[in-house]
């Protein structure tokens, strides 16, 4: 009795954190939030206690299931296999915010050096939340009832990306591909492993990437919508004349 207790306080703190994962734009805590839409980006505070709420509510699962790391994969898993595979996905992800910088900016769009500290932060505070919540607590539920492991993985991974809403409309497309494709590869790594290390590991790593390659948190505006795309930021220095081709004054003399 007392075993299905824990399981079901389990499943019900595992619900919290999707919730929690999918309001993280009412604590300014979501990818899209980059730049906030009406201009009034969430204080640090309202950012901070999301990342707290998260990390409470995982430790609640730590103190509650008798077995989080056996049963739920909420363990660091193989040390040699998290190392490789979390390496090994975060090299992927890092090309992959190089080659979005460049086919978006044509160069690699590099924030300014005050914002590299809460930068980290919020990657590795994002990523530990996800891996926790959806490749260790929502996947290991779905192979303790007996799903099978590649339908287990593609669940939990379509999951993730409805609770990211990075699919929703208006939202840039790449973001949605990587957020799906590292459901996937994170749920894979992570059976293989027994962990959430790997996954954890390739996760911060690519997020970190995304922001230095493209001076976002996880998710570049619109075309249309950057500051390369004004008018402004197009246009000459003041002061500056456009310089004419070689014999268009000449020709314009005659």
């Amino acid at each position: 009795m007392e075993a299905l207790l824990r399981d079901l306080v389990t499943v019900g703190l595992t619900g919290l954190l999707c919730l929690l994962r999918l309001e993280a734009a009412t604590f300014g805590a979501a990818e899209y939030d980059e730049p906030a839409s009406d201009d009034r980006p969430a204080g640090v505070r309202t950012r901070l206690a999301w990342y707290l709420l998260g990390l409470g509510l995982v430790v609640a699962v730590l103190l509650v299931h008798p077995a989080p790391a056996s049963e739920l994969e909420l363990g660091l898993g193989d040390r040699g296999g998290a190392l490789l595979g979390g390496f090994g996905l975060g090299a992927i992800g890092t090309a992959l915010a190089a080659s979005v910088a460049w086919l978006r900016y044509a160069r690699l769009r590099m924030p300014p050096l005050w914002s590299y500290p809460g930068a980290v932060l919020n990657a590795i505070g994002t990523a530990f939340i996800d891996e926790a919540t959806f490749r260790g607590l929502v996947l290991g539920f779905l192979l303790l009832a007996g799903v099978p492991s590649d339908l287990a993985i593609v669940m939990q991974a379509l999951l993730y990306v409805l609770a990211t809403r990075t699919g929703a409309p208006g939202r840039s497309r790449y973001a949605f591909g990587m957020a799906f494709f590292f459901g996937l590869a994170g749920g894979w790594v992570t059976t293989l492993t027994g962990g959430i290390g790997a996954a954890f590991l390739g996760h911060a790593v690519t997020r970190i990437a995304v922001f230095v390659c493209t001076g976002h948190a996880g998710q570049p505006a619109l075309p249309g919508h950057e500051a390369e795309d004004s008018w402004e930021y197009r246009r000459s220095p003041e002061g500056w004349r456009q310089a004419e081709p070689p014999g268009e004054g000449a020709q314009t003399d005659r």
